[in-house]
């Protein structure tokens, strides 16, 4: 087994203890540092939410390869050149105001980290006046990405995204929604670009849309 093989394995068992160590050790033995992201990490979380689709895994397995692979980015992160780490741009993710969830929102920031996006996480009870902030201030946001578990705050989320699609640079980022209460028809009701039924299928929409 190869060295990228093992990190691989140990993201997709989730072996947190020993990750730093295989990353480092591929590196060690030459491998290019964009074959270890995206061959040994990215492969192995889109396995992982594959199986999460099918609902053959489930959230804390999730949370435990992300976490896994998170600990091997660090290591790799200095050896990747700056643009390839953040290669599909920011994404600016909250949970909506007056929503107090986070576990879903968690996952979905992990997993779009993980397919090579620089995250800005804004955590919960986020105002339309946070997001537009978030764009303001970080570069090339190209992803915003609302959460909501709530049916009562689904009218916040259409707001926000009403206020999002009046912003005079709208055409530089796309909006994708996404919780419990959330469908497709909604999102499209409210002018949202794409909506994601789980973390496995945001990382794919987000990727999509910036495509």
């Amino acid at each position: 087994m190869s060295k990228i093989e093992e990190v691989f394995t140990a993201i997709e068992t989730g072996k947190a203890k020993i990750i730093a160590e295989l990353v480092q050790s591929a590196i060690d033995e030459g491998n290019d540092p964009m074959e270890i992201l995206n061959q040994g990490m990215v492969n192995a979380m889109s396995v992982i939410g594959e199986r999460f689709s099918r609902g053959e895994a489930f959230v804390p397995e999730m949370l435990i390869s992300a976490r896994t692979m998170k600990k091997g980015v660090e290591v790799l992160k200095p050896h990747l050149a700056k643009d390839a780490a953040t290669s599909f741009g920011t994404a600016v993710i909250g949970t909506v105001q007056g929503d107090m969830h986070d576990i879903g929102k968690n996952l979905v920031a992990m997993m779009i980290e993980s397919a090579g996006f620089e995250v800005v996480d804004l955590e919960v009870d986020v105002p339309l006046e946070r997001f537009v902030e978030a764009i303001q201030m970080h570069s090339n946001v190209r992803i915003v990405a609302l959460s909501t578990l709530l049916t009562t705050t689904m009218p916040a989320m259409k707001n926000i995204v009403a206020g999002l699609n009046a912003l005079p640079n709208r055409d530089s980022f796309r909006v994708m929604v996404g919780g419990a209460p959330i469908t497709a028809d909604f999102a499209k009701l409210i002018g949202a670009d794409g909506y994601s039924p789980d973390a496995a299928a945001a990382a794919v929409l987000a990727k999509s849309l910036v495509s």
